[in-house]
C-alpha cells in the first residue's frame, strides 16, 4: 500500500515535470539555433560549445520527459514494480553522450590553442547574454522538480551548467573585445568540456549505484539497523537489503526477531516498523519476515557474499 502511495505521489510530480519539460525543450531549442548560428557568423569556438552543450541540455530534457512518461505507466504482470527504472538507464545513457561531446570540444579546443583564429567578440557576447537568459528561465522552471526526479535532476544540471558557460563566453567575450586575445576562444571551451565532464560524472554515479542496487545516500543503514532493534518486542535484524527503484523510490527487506507472540500481536508490531521506516527513512515498499529467536549465525545485514566458502564446507561436515 505504501508503494502504491508512493507511486501515485510520483505520478502526481510526473505530470507536472511533464509541462515544465516540454517548455524547456522549446526554450533550449531556440537557443540552440541562435548559438549555432551565431557561433558560425562570430567563428568563435566557444559558443559554438556552448551550443554543444545546449544540445546535451536538449537530449536530457527530450529523455527525461520520455522516461517521466514512461514512469506514469502501470505495473504489469511482467514489469511488477512498474516502469521507474527506464528514467535510470535514460540517465546513464545521457551521461555518456555528454562524455563524448565534451571529448569533442576538449580536441577541437586544442586545434585551436595551436592556431587560434579571429573571433567577432560582439557578436560572440550578445549571443552569450541571450543564451544566459534563457537558461536561467530552464532552472528556475525545474528547480522544485529536480529535487524529486534524477532525469530531472540531469536536466537541471545541464541548464544550471549551460549557465555557468554562458557566463564564461560573456567573460571571454568582453576580455577579447578589449584586448584582441583570441587565444581565450578555446580556453573558454575547455572550462565548458570540464563542466560537462563534471555533470555527466554526477549523473552517472547516481544512476550506477540505483542500478547497482546500492542503499540510497540519505540513509545511514547502522542506524537504520539500530532504530529497527530498539523497537519493543524486536530482538535482532539480518539479512536486511536496502536499496531504490528510482531516485524517489526506495524498498527493504530484512528479517527480523521477536517475541513468541500472537499473530495479531506481530501484525501490530509490523505495522508500527512499516510506519516507522516509511516516515523516518522514506521507505515506501519494505517486505519485513518475522521470526522467533533461534535463528543463528546470520551476519548483521546481509549473506550475500559475507561469508567465505569454507565456513559453509564446515558446517557441512
Amino acid at each position: 500500500m505504501a508503494l502504491h502511495h508512493a507511486a501515485q505521489e510520483t505520478t502526481s510530480r510526473a505530470f507536472v515535470s511533464q509541462n515544465r519539460l516540454v517548455l524547456a525543450i522549446a526554450l533550449s531549442a531556440t537557443i540552440l539555433v541562435a548559438e549555432l548560428v551565431g557561433g558560425l557568423v562570430a567563428n568563435s569556438l566557444a559558443l559554438l560549445s556552448d551550443a554543444g552543450h545546449v544540445f546535451t541540455d536538449l537530449v536530457a530534457l527530450s529523455l527525461s520527459l520520455f522516461s517521466v512518461r514512461q514512469a506514469t505507466r502501470p505495473a504489469n504482470a511482467r514489469m511488477t514494480f512498474g516502469y521507474h527504472r527506464v528514467g535510470i538507464l535514460v540517465a546513464l545513457v545521457n551521461a555518456v553522450l555528454i562524455a563524448v561531446l565534451a571529448v569533442v570540444i576538449l580536441w577541437e579546443a586544442y586545434q585551436r590553442l595551436r592556431e587560434p583564429q579571429e573571433v567577432q567578440s560582439l557578436l560572440m557576447l550578445s549571443v552569450a547574454a541571450v543564451g544566459l537568459a534563457a537558461n536561467l528561465v530552464v532552472v528556475f522552471w525545474l528547480r522544485v522538480q529536480a529535487r524529486h526526479n534524477l532525469n530531472v535532476r540531469s536536466a537541471f544540471l545541464h541548464a544550471g551548467g549551460d549557465a555557468l558557460a554562458s557566463v564564461g563566453v560573456i567573460t571571454g567575450g568582453l576580455i577579447i573585445y578589449f584586448t584582441d586575445w583570441f587565444w581565450l576562444d578555446p580556453v573558454v571551451s575547455i572550462a565548458i568540456a570540464f563542466i560537462i565532464l563534471a555533470a555527466a560524472w554526477g549523473v552517472a554515479r547516481e544512476a550506477a549505484a540505483i542500478v547497482l542496487e546500492a542503499s540510497p545516500r540519505h540513509l545511514d543503514v547502522d542506524e537504520l539497523v539500530n532504530t529497527i532493534r530498539e523497537q519493543p518486542g524486536v530482538h535482532d535484524v539480518h539479512d536486511l537489503h536496502v536499496w531504490s527503484l528510482s531516485s524517489q523510490l526506495h524498498a527493504l527487506s530484512c528479517h527480523v526477531q521477536v517475541d513468541d507472540s500472537l499473530l495479531s500481536q506481530r501484525g501490530t508490531l509490523l505495522g508500527r516498523l512499516r510506519h516507522l521506516l516509511q516516515e523516518r527513512y522514506n521507505i515506501c515498499h519494505t517486505t519485513i519476515q518475522l521470526e522467533c529467536p533461534g535463528c543463528e549465525n546470520h551476519s548483521l545485514y546481509c549473506e550475500i557474499g559475507s561469508r567465505p566458502a569454507d565456513g559453509d564446507q564446515q558446517r557441512g561436515r
